[in-house]
Order: C-alpha cells, then structure tokens, then sequence
C-alpha cells in the first residue's frame, strides 16, 4: 500500500504502552505526529525518541499528539524507556506502539506486504524502511510524510516547522517559501485571484512574479 499526501490516515486497534487505541478514536480532533523505528534499543532510535519528549509541550501548544512505533512488542518498549531517559535525560510521555506482527508498519507502507507476520528474529536492518515520519491533520488526512536513513537523527526543529506550515496552509489558504520561519512573509496560493487577494489582505500583495505574491504573516502565524 503506498500512502500519499491527502490520503487518510489508516485506522487500525493496537496495544501502546499507554493502554489499547483505535487510532482515529485516539487521534479525535487533534492533528498527530507518528513517527516510526526500525527496533527498540537502537542508538539513533534512542535519541530521537528523547528528543521528541523535550519538546513534547511545544506539540501539544499546536493541538498536535505525538505517537511513536516499532514493531518491537509493548513490554520491550517499557524497558526502552528507561535506557531513554539514562541517555537524553527525558521521559517518554507519549505512546508507543507495539507492531509485533508487522501490521501498522505494512498499512502505513513502510514495510512490505511479504515481510512477513512476526517481528522475532528482524533486524534493524530487516525494519531499515521504517524511519518515516507522518504528520496527520485533525481531518485524519496525511499531510507530510518524511522518511530518513537509519544513520541520520530526525531534526523535530524542522519536524515543527512543517507542522506550522501546514496549520498555516489549512487555515489561511496560504503556503510558506523556502526556509521559512513563524513570522516571516508567507505565499499567496495559486488557487487564489488576485481579486481575492486583494479583498482577504487588506494591505496589499507583493507580486514578485505573478504567481508569487508574498503577504505578511498573520498574526500568530
């Protein structure tokens, strides 16, 4: 199966170290961050995951879950949890899945449809696909996904800088130039007439190429 952007999010029942979910009940009218690993007790794994949790509240201040997966079972995610905190000094307050059947990892397309049923006997290596990162909107749409080599730490700075753009996108009917930032000049989407610009922004467009109209962003953008 291979997702794509706009696609819903598959729904799917699954044991985390926070209890029982059914996705899409769990996920309500919040936005999510999934992001996945290839096996617990991995170095880059290790760091990441602390990672997320120093900016765990930064999330939430965006209605936005945050949810880890490896398809390591759930018990083994509890004793990852304390190698996680000993290491990066933080502690795992979101869920982690446990796909020991491979069954999350398949429908999100990280692993393929013959990989198998069981996670016993994988390597990291064997699960090297499952590096992924999705951001769901509060629509239960995907609207990035991103996906690293096993080697390269995942920089959730950036992670959150794409979950601004699109909050912003679905908001405001705009979209954001290369290397923005929460307070720069952001883009008039194409979609848009210039009419309509000029009624929605009171102040004006700047037409740098007639498909290019930079606005100022909106407050708390």
């Amino acid at each position: 199966m291979t997702l794509r952007i706009n696609d819903l999010a598959p729904d799917f029942t699954a044991d985390t170290t926070e209890g029982t979910i059914s996705f899409h009940d769990w996920l309500g009218d919040s936005w999510a961050l999934l992001f996945s690993h290839p096996k617990d007790f991995t170095p880059v794994c290790t760091t990441e995951l602390g990672a997320v949790a120093a900016v765990q509240d930064d999330f939430a201040a965006r209605n936005c879950k945050i949810i880890g997966i490896s398809v390591d079972p759930v018990d083994s995610h509890h004793r990852w949890k304390a190698d996680i905190e000993h290491a990066t000094g933080h502690s795992v307050g979101y869920p982690l899945i446990g796909d020991p059947t491979l069954e999350v990892a398949k429908l999100f397309g990280m692993l393929p449809s013959d990989a198998g049923d069981s996670s016993d006997g994988r390597t990291a290596a064997d699960n090297a696909t499952t590096r992924s990162v999705f951001i769901i909107g509060a629509d239960k749409r995907i609207k990035a996904i991103l996906t690293y080599p096993m080697t390269t730490g995942r920089n959730f700075a950036e992670i959150l800088r794409v979950l601004d753009s699109c909050q912003l996108t679905a908001r405001e009917q705009l979209a954001t130039p290369a290397n923005w930032r929460s307070g720069d000049r952001v883009i008039v989407v194409p979609s848009i007439t210039d009419e309509q610009a000029n009624a929605k922004y009171p102040g004006g467009f700047d037409a740098v190429l007639p498909y290019l109209r930079y606005v100022d962003a909106p407050v708390g953008a």
